[in-house]
């Protein structure tokens, strides 16, 4: 079902589904800011607005890395606690199912970005083609976020269910990654998921896991853009 796009093609994908979801954002909206490429497109065109239009919204940044990115573009950012509940959440995803099941977590922000969407009436999910699967875990692994004292007996109990996992570590530097958190991931490969509700409310029974990258029932749309700029739009 997945297309492969050059790297250009994706690019100018994310660029135009970026535009699309910037434009839906109405004056005086509680946001949620997602993290990762294809949410900073989003978060770019935004600020355009706001600076353009003097369009009037606050966003929850899901990392601190989109709080900052925030910062850069002029988007003003609050704290989940002063906004309540949010109007709309943007974010990208790794995978999406034909369900609009997801798994997201490449960047590690997958437990602050569920968080932030479940509390929104609206959470769009903006992708290029690429990212669509028949069933999640086709080409990607599921992110466990788990307390570091905790990760070898949560990495036994999930090979128990299937999985073949990797300790995810940072980048240019010796050890495992840490998140926002201070916590650490482990990478759960099952290959094609066909129950993720299942494979979710398992994975957080066992002791040690914070949450983890499936996103069962939480999109309420799905933009999808293509090398060629176009959007379609996915509705469960």
């Amino acid at each position: 079902m997945s297309n492969i796009l050059s790297a250009a093609s994706a690019q100018e994908a994310k660029e135009a589904v970026g535009r699309v979801v910037a434009k839906r954002i109405e004056d005086g909206m509680r946001l949620g800011l997602g993290t990762g490429s294809t949410a900073a497109m989003a978060i770019k065109s935004l600020g355009e607005r706001i600076r353009d239009e003097n369009l009037r919204c606050v966003g929850v940044a899901t990392s601190f890395a989109a709080e900052r990115l925030a910062m850069q573009h002029g988007v003003p950012t609050t704290s989940l606690d002063r906004a309540g509940r949010l109007d709309f959440a943007f974010d990208g995803a790794d995978e999406v199912s034909e369900q609009l099941d997801l798994i997201k977590g490449r960047g590690g922000a997958h437990t602050r970005e569920k968080v932030v969407a479940s509390v929104a009436d609206q959470f769009v999910v903006l992708v290029d083609e690429s990212k669509l699967v028949t069933e999640l875990g086709e080409r990607v692994p599921v992110p466990v976020e788990v307390l570091p004292m905790a990760s070898h007996p949560v990495q036994r109990a999930i090979e128990s269910l299937g999985g073949v996992v990797e300790l995810r570590m940072g980048a240019k530097k010796d050890g495992p990654l840490v998140t926002d958190q201070g916590f650490w991931i482990l990478d759960a490969r099952f290959g094609s998921i066909a129950s993720p509700a299942e494979l979710s409310t398992a994975l957080l029974t066992i002791p040690g896991v914070l949450d983890h990258g499936l996103f069962v029932g939480l999109a309420t749309e799905v933009l999808v853009g293509s090398g060629d700029g176009t959007i379609r739009t996915l509705k469960p």
